[in-house]
């Protein structure tokens, strides 16, 4: 399993994953599952995967693969939503390759995989897709201006208190997604550290494009997390009890 969270606010774009899969409680690797395609002054553009390993792995083989080769490619497409049809059709490419019954049976495998992909390119505004397994996509709006994928139900609710699209300030986002990667390692364990994370202000070309680590030894993924259940416990040792329970 995995958990991923990408964000479109005003203020600009937030990427975050987890690096855990698992086929079982004794089996457990850690898996880059952020990918960056950049060209300096001219685009940013940042890739999240959950589902499948071998499926994800391949899609994202042959989408740097191609960057060399004639034809649309990630470092040449005119714009986000172009980029977003050639994940669909690349991943759709690999679903029915290694599902085709003539290369074997399937013996039940779900190939299928989710994509989160966002970023800028020069001459348009930051933009956000969730690519589904069929290989067709939705846009984040300001109304749901952003998606997850993966375990995402533990974190979900923090984000939903929290974030929304005038959020000023990436930092505070970042807090916010941080505490729901917390919640969501605390009561599952197929998501842990480390955890990989992009912040893109928006409209800004801004040099290095790199992902950001938060490992065990994150002093501050530490202060955020001791910080948040004292609060838990305190905001809800205050909270009144139920009269009825006492009569």
């Amino acid at each position: 399993m995995t958990y991923c969270v990408a964000m479109r606010l005003r203020a600009g774009l937030l990427f975050a994953s987890d690096t855990r899969t698992n086929a079982g409680v004794d089996h457990i690797a850690q898996f880059r599952k952020m990918h960056l395609f950049h060209i300096p002054h001219q685009r940013e553009i940042v890739l999240l995967n959950a589902g499948n390993l071998a499926t994800t792995q391949s899609v994202v083989s042959l989408l740097k693969q191609r960057l060399t080769e004639e034809g649309p490619n990630m470092l040449n497409v005119g714009s986000l939503y172009d980029a977003a049809v050639l994940v669909g059709k690349t991943l759709k490419e690999v679903v029915a390759r290694d599902a085709d019954a003539e290369h074997g049976p399937s013996q039940g495998v779900d190939f299928g995989a989710n994509f989160l992909l966002g970023g800028q390119i020069k001459g348009e505004g930051p933009r956000l897709f969730h690519i589904y397994p069929q290989g067709n996509f939705i846009e984040a709006t300001e109304d749901t201006p952003y998606f997850q994928i993966g375990e995402s139900k533990y974190g979900k609710p923090i984000i939903d208190r929290v974030v929304h699209y005038e959020t000023t300030q990436l930092p505070e986002a970042a807090k916010c997604t941080l505490i729901s990667f917390d919640s969501t390692i605390r009561s599952n364990l197929s998501v842990g550290l480390p955890i990989d994370m992009v912040l893109l202000r928006a409209n800004r070309f801004e040099e290095p494009m790199k992902a950001h680590r938060v490992g065990a030894d994150s002093a501050y993924f530490q202060q955020l997390r001791k910080g948040w259940g004292e609060g838990l416990r305190k905001v809800f040792e205050g909270l009144p009890d139920e009269p009825w329970f006492e009569t």
